[in-house]
């Protein structure tokens, strides 16, 4: 393993921060709007209705998952070619753009239906930049890391949005304590976008600041034009794919215990807002301390050790977790569940994320696993608030979640296996973990 400076070490860790610092407003907003589904829905989808209200806020949260494919492979693509540096700075532009639409938008007794239509773009162009955000930031960060230390540096990705998750929820308690629940629903929801905006200009500060990583720029007189790397890209659809049900597991699983959690604990299981919003906070606390251990751990052991074991953990534990929950809901027995949920997921994706650049082939790095990633949220993970409030009507099982929880454990559970077939992958504890180009 190479031994850094202390000068050296600084700079890295500066690198971290830097580009990590624009998928943190990313989460954030997305948190903001899932954290407040309720509110938003009342004030910008009318309706008699509590249940459909927030049906339409949590579809309209979805909605931005939608465009994270196209957003996967137009600004994947860019970023294999013109370098990491440049396409982080336009998603962060664009994050930007749909942040400022949503927090000064007009509620639709104002502004009428031209209100809902705006918070809808906004959380399209959102989910576009998204699309590519986590993984230009992914890519980068495993082309920074020192030898043998690439799960570690690459957990931080999910780490900086684990940060969004603890200062939202924070944010919340905060809130919660100040301001009147009727005034809340009113206008209180917009204090933590505002907060969102004028974050803004700090971020853009960090990330001009980036370099251009040196793997980059040692091939940047190779690399593929555009076309050809949408022409690469198509011909790994099979890694794509795979790459994709490995994602399964950590976005449902991570939209459950984060972004839902404030909502199942308040709208399902009838306790407190501070309860749940406490709950969420905890969580986002165990999982950046559970993603860059076991990222760690994931350079020593390997990724498929850990991609097996906690996909089966999940499987097995989910469904029963959740009804001992349901049975007698209380603060204590939330804390318990989501933080054991939060315990499999850090494992899980700390070493995920980093097996997902390992097995993309190098000229579509950004682009397959932007796609892979996009792909997986825009049909599972974004839309799990929304499914599981659909279940739960549906069926009247509070603990129904555990079978979505379930069906994703087992998407991750198969791409492992297929993704380390005999000769498919080499683990990092034995070569580079690099994949040829297929």
């Amino acid at each position: 393993m190479a031994t850094l400076s202390g000068e050296q070490r600084k700079d890295q860790i500066w690198s971290v921060i830097r580009v990590s610092s624009g998928n943190f407003l990313e989460m954030y907003d997305f948190f903001v709007f899932g954290y407040y589904a309720a509110a938003i829905g009342k004030a910008f989808f009318p309706s008699g209705s509590d249940f459909a209200q927030l049906m339409l806020a949590f579809m309209t949260f979805g909605a931005g998952f939608l465009m994270r494919p196209l957003g996967g492979i137009i600004l994947g693509t860019y970023i294999d070619h013109h370098g990491r540096r440049s396409g982080l700075m336009l998603t962060l532009a664009l994050m930007a753009v749909g942040t400022i639409s949503i927090a000064l938008v007009p509620a639709y007794a104002t502004l009428g239906a031209l209100a809902p239509v705006i918070v809808v773009l906004g959380r399209l162009i959102q989910g576009f930049s998204a699309g590519v955000e986590l993984g230009g930031v992914s890519v980068y960060l495993s082309e920074i890391a020192t030898p043998g230390n690439k799960g570690f540096y690459v957990s931080w990705q999910s780490g900086s949005q684990q940060i969004a998750v603890i200062l939202v929820a924070l944010l919340g308690v905060l809130l919660s304590e100040v301001i009147p629940p009727d005034q809340m629903l009113v206008w209180g929801w917009r204090i933590p976008f505002l907060i969102g905006c004028l974050i803004i200009p700090l971020l853009f500060v960090l990330r001009a600041s980036l370099k251009e990583t040196e793997e980059f720029e040692k091939r940047r007189s190779t690399v593929p034009s555009s076309r050809e790397i949408l022409l690469r890209l198509g011909q790994n659809w099979p890694i794509v794919l795979i790459g994709m049900l490995l994602v399964t597991m950590t976005t449902v699983s991570f939209y459950f215990i984060t972004a839902y959690t404030p909502t199942f604990g308040k709208e399902v299981l009838k306790l407190s807002n501070i309860d749940a919003l406490v709950v969420t906070m905890c969580v986002g606390i165990s999982n950046l301390f559970w993603l860059p251990v076991m990222g760690a751990v994931s350079d020593r052991v390997g990724r498929k050790p850990l991609l097996i074991l906690f996909t089966v953990l999940m499987f097995v534990t989910a469904y029963p977790a959740l009804s001992w929950l349901v049975s007698s809901p209380s603060f204590a027995r939330l804390l318990a569940v989501e933080l054991w949920l939060s315990f499999i997921y850090g494992s899980y994706n700390g070493a995920m994320v980093v097996a997902l650049t390992e097995i993309v082939p190098l000229h579509v790095r950004t682009s397959g696993f932007s796609v892979a990633y996009s792909l997986a949220t825009a049909t599972f993970g974004g839309f799990t608030p929304a499914v599981v409030t659909y279940l739960i009507h549906a069926t009247e099982n509070r603990a129904v979640a555990g079978l979505w929880l379930m069906f994703a454990a087992a998407c991750g559970l198969i791409a492992t296996l297929l993704a380390y077939r005999k000769g498919a992958v080499i683990e990092p504890s034995t070569a580079s973990a690099s994949v040829p180009a297929r």
